[in-house]
């Protein structure tokens, strides 16, 4: 049973990791297509810039919560929760 918890916490991780790569190849390919829409249009007025930098703090929050944060930020979150909530109810 508590292999197949560590199954089902694994593959959501997994998940996570995949959405993250799905966003950055999208950002990527549809930046690109943008800097040449710009390049050809308006090579003069460098707007491509705003959604490249306005997405891109979106890309960048979602590695944090991704790589740096992540589900074990949370559990361990939960437990320390719950170790005060247990200190209480005893005093």
């Amino acid at each position: 049973m508590e292999r197949d918890k560590l199954i089902v916490k694994a593959r959501r991780r997994v998940d996570e990791f995949r959405c993250f790569y799905i966003h950055l190849m999208v950002y990527i390919l549809v930046n690109l297509g943008l800097m040449l829409l710009n390049v050809f249009t308006f090579p003069k007025s460098w707007w491509f810039f705003y959604p490249f930098g306005g997405w891109g703090i979106g890309v960048v929050m979602h590695f944090i919560s991704v790589f740096l944060l992540g589900r074990d930020w949370e559990d361990r979150k939960v437990e320390k929760i719950l170790e005060k909530m247990e200190e209480r109810q005893r005093d």
